[in-house]
């Protein structure tokens, strides 16, 4: 006879994408993508759009424009544009930070020296050729996903207070009551009851308050 213990269900916590950033794989390591790609599912990243694409000179000069008048941008725009990337917009706890961590320093010679795991040290060619690309802050991730996926919505979701705050204010109310009116009803099928009872009291249902009437011919 199976035990209590045995009868408990383990359930995974629910994953809940609370960041977003670009990751490009560049031409130098593009015969290793996939290896590069389950490295990233590996580390807790999800993969939420993909593109393989050829930037033009004109493409890659406007991609990295904050560069413009320095010294290296000739020579940048000429590699980024030099065979197929593919670019990622990937998500997890803490994305940015954790993407730039694992991708290692800029330079890929000074990466093998200081940062001999991180993935340009393993994948990049020299100071420039470093394989990979991570945006750097919040703002440069919104902007580059758009660059490349210009149908996404990048917006952070609610974490911590932010989001006891919501759903305080919006949810609980409005799902206290149905919860009640529940334990009330007992209905055979609780959850399916709960869901036409949320949909009939939306408090944000619009209503028609002077209907049109039709009357037949």
């Amino acid at each position: 006879m199976p035990s209590e213990a045995d009868e408990q269900i383990t359930m995974e916590a629910p994953h809940i994408y609370v960041e977003r950033t670009l990751a490009i794989i560049k031409p130098d390591a593009l015969h290793k993508a996939d290896e590069i790609e389950d490295i990233i599912l590996r580390s807790g990243f999800a993969v939420l759009q993909k593109r393989r694409v050829h930037l033009t000179p004109e493409q890659a000069s406007d991609f990295y424009a904050e560069h413009y008048g320095k010294l290296f941008f000739p020579s940048l725009v000429a590699y980024m544009s030099s065979g197929p990337i593919i670019t990622l917009m990937i998500a997890r706890d803490q994305a940015i930070s954790y993407w730039r961590e694992l991708i290692g320093p800029t330079n890929t010679l000074k990466a093998r020296q200081t940062h001999p795991e991180c993935l340009r040290a393993i994948y990049g060619t020299d100071d420039q050729r470093n394989a990979l690309h991570g945006s750097d802050s919040f703002s440069s991730a919104q902007r580059e996903i758009r660059f490349f996926f210009p149908d996404s919505i990048v917006e952070p979701v609610a974490t911590g207070q932010a989001a006891k705050d919501y759903l305080s204010k919006v949810v609980n109310p409005t799902l206290l009551k149905g919860l009640t009116d529940l334990a009330k009803k007992k209905p055979e099928d609780p959850v399916l009851w709960l869901a036409d009872w949320l949909l009939e009291n939306n408090p944000n249902k619009p209503r028609v308050r002077n209907p049109i009437i039709e009357y037949p011919d």
